[in-house]
């Protein structure tokens, strides 16, 4: 046995307790960081080869492992900008040199420019609904932009679409003269017929109320064996309400060039169900818009009449609020109520999360051995849910550290022990020639 080969198996193992307690110090300083994995040593023998009765002693390698995979504590707090991920995968941030990397750091707030910033002062990365609805990017950053939530002045969209649906009373009488019609834009028109009304927004925001009516115009004999595929089928007409009639009994005439800024047709089979019809368009001639109405929702039921309307568009409003749902869908809040989607954050996840590559910050970056990274949107491909408001905590066990530090400090001095013991018996050797 080797003298100075037992002393520098003995540094070897202080080394390697020194490598742990840099851990433990790592774990302990970062105890209260939002998002931050604790990281542990683990320890392999390093062997070296004896011959007879002659054992050399070989040492200890120490080697940093990571618990990026173990999810923290979640609480909860008052901004709507925090964030914390419930589940596998990592908001993609981008620093001061534009290169994305991964965290769970989740506590963003506002900068001077209106981009979400956490504490580290990484950009929150996102996709824009500037040109609809976003489409991931699985394999890659492209597509992303920094999520900007600095919404300022008035907002108003024009109402292109809208869903309209309700029921039709089945046991409604027919009206075979289209002269007494709605649709006719009569000075006295029939009675018998239903009428709904409905708000979309013009270009510039203002409000513009629309009047539907629904008039049974057939009902079809329903011969044995089997009844026709139309059974009945009803007109539906659509005006300007500001053009209605004032100071009469009805709102007809109403005074819209052209008459009706809207008609189709809805038809039903003997079940009560639509079979054709729905589509149909309202041209304003004063707004100059059109909107494609579906109103395919409609059934003919024997019960009372019902309607409700959903068009889209948006009345000129301040922004009051942003909100993040647990789909990463981040809203501007109006102040009239209404909700528009201006980002959707994706999460991105590697094969082997603890393999990844730490970075100053809290940022990881994958490497070979964590494998590539793949994108997606919360909720998909095992991907966790967003969490608006709430912070991930550091999973670091304070009381497993301290006990660490123990064991470390107490493992530190019986190495250095036995390097003492060494330098005692090479100081008898040098003594001996004396």
């Amino acid at each position: 046995m080797s003298i100075f080969g037992s002393m520098k198996t003995a540094v070897s193992g202080m080394n390697a307790q020194a490598n742990r307690l840099s851990t433990v110090a790592d774990n302990i300083a970062n105890v209260n960081t939002t998002g931050y994995k604790s990281v542990s040593t683990s320890f392999s023998s390093l062997v070296l080869p004896s011959s007879g009765g002659n054992y050399n002693s070989g040492g200890v390698q120490s080697s940093v492992r990571q618990s990026v995979s173990d999810q923290g504590d979640i609480s909860y707090t008052t901004s709507s900008t925090d964030l914390a991920i419930s589940g596998d995968g990592f908001f993609i941030v981008q620093g001061a040199d534009g290169t994305p990397v991964l965290t769970r750091a989740g506590d963003f707030q506002k900068d001077d420019e209106g981009n979400l910033v956490n504490a580290a002062g990484f950009m929150l990365m996102g996709y824009s609904y500037d040109s609809g609805s976003p489409a991931v990017v699985v394999n890659g950053f492209d597509g992303l932009v920094p999520v900007n939530v600095n919404q300022e002045g008035l907002t108003a969209i024009a109402s292109t679409s809208g869903i309209f649906k309700g029921n039709l009373d089945s046991g409604a009488n027919v009206v075979a003269a289209a002269a007494t019609r709605p649709s006719a834009n009569p000075a006295t028109p029939t009675a018998d017929t239903k009428k709904f009304s409905m708000v979309a927004y013009d270009t510039l925001g203002n409000k513009v109320m629309y009047d539907f009516y629904f008039t049974k115009t057939s009902v079809a004999a329903a011969p044995p064996p089997a009844p026709p595929a139309v059974n009945s089928s009803w007109e539906v007409s659509i005006y300007r309400n500001a053009d209605a009639a004032v100071g009469g009994t009805t709102s007809f005439p109403y005074t819209t060039a052209g008459g009706d800024v809207g008609l189709g047709t809805l038809n039903f089979d003997a079940n009560g169900k639509m079979v054709s019809g729905g589509a149909v368009n309202i041209v304003d001639p004063v707004t100059g818009q059109t909107i494609n109405m579906d109103l395919t929702g409609f059934t003919q039921l024997g019960a009372d009449f019902a309607g409700t309307g959903t068009p889209n568009g948006q009345a000129a409003s301040p922004v009051k609020d942003v909100t993040i749902d647990g789909d990463g869908i981040v809203y501007a809040k109006y102040e009239d109520g209404t909700n528009k989607p201006l980002y959707r954050i994706p999460l991105a996840n590697v094969a082997s999360p603890d393999k990844l590559t730490l970075q100053s910050g809290n940022v990881y970056s994958a490497n070979g051995q964590s494998g590539v990274t793949v994108t997606g949107f919360p909720q998909t491909n095992g991907l966790g849910t967003i969490k608006s408001g709430a912070l991930e905590g550091s999973n670091v066990d304070l009381a497993g550290e301290l006990t660490e530090m123990i064991e470390s400090q107490r493992s530190y001095t019986a190495n250095s022990k036995v390097f003492q013991t060494g330098s005692d018996i090479m100081d008898v050797l040098v003594n001996l020639k004396r």
